[in-house]
């Protein structure tokens, strides 16, 4: 754990611009204050109830925040990218509860941690960085109700391609990984990715899936005819 500084402060300024406007006294208060902290992939950030000791801004790396469920399943609810804040810490500091979920890392990562009380108050003293904040926890909120509408209305074949899409054309992941991130037992996954590779649309190694019809996976996603779309589309074609 080490402090941060003036050139890290920058780096944070790209995620909250407010940082770039903050007055002397309280930009004082940052440099003293906050702290960095690093992570190895695997590694745990925070836990389900455990109460949250600031606001973490992720500097590098990926993780991934997920819901265990009471039949043992576990459902992803975001990832949080370099250049991010996690919306479920806002919430918890904001409303001063512990978390409801996990947070683990994909990757190594390294981490900024805004402390609870210096957190209040540039809430409370600083408005541009009450409205960064207040900015992206709604925007964070979207895209929360946008996966709570995918869950309950979209089909397993449906979540699973798009889950797909969004990785890239070569997939370095388990089918019980991706069970967990779609909360869903790893059964389920591996018969729909057998029907995938079946009917051509991925290619399945140990460890490994690989697009090969990435229009038709698309079709898919979005619930449409997937088979037709892939009769016209050369194999390898790139996401």
């Amino acid at each position: 754990m080490n402090a941060v500084t003036e050139s890290e402060i920058s780096r944070i300024a790209r995620v909250l611009p407010s940082f770039a406007s903050l007055p002397t006294e309280l930009r004082e208060a940052v440099v003293q204050q906050m702290t960095l902290m690093q992570f190895p992939a695997g590694a745990s950030i925070f836990r389900e109830q455990d109460g949250c000791q600031g606001l973490p801004i992720v500097l590098r790396g990926r993780v991934r925040v997920a819901r265990r469920l009471p039949n043992g399943h576990e459902v992803g609810l975001y990832h949080v990218e370099a250049g991010e804040t996690c919306v479920l810490s806002t919430s918890c500091l904001l409303g001063g509860s512990s978390y409801g979920a996990h947070g683990d890392c994909l990757t190594d990562v390294e981490i900024a941690v805004l402390p609870t009380a210096l957190f209040d108050r540039l809430v409370a003293e600083h408005r541009p960085f009450r409205e960064d904040v207040f900015h992206i926890f709604g925007e964070r909120l979207m895209r929360l109700m946008e996966l709570v509408e995918a869950v309950g209305f979209q089909r397993l074949d449906q979540r699973l391609a798009a889950a797909l899409l969004g990785k890239g054309q070569r997939i370095e992941t388990s089918h019980e990984q991706l069970a967990r991130e779609l909360g869903v037992s790893r059964e389920s996954v591996s018969r729909q990715l057998k029907h995938f590779e079946e009917n051509g649309w991925v290619k399945l190694g140990r460890g490994v899936i690989e697009i090969v019809q990435p229009r038709a996976l698309r079709a898919q996603a979005a619930g449409g005819d997937a088979a037709v779309t892939a009769v016209t589309e050369p194999p390898g074609t790139r996401p």
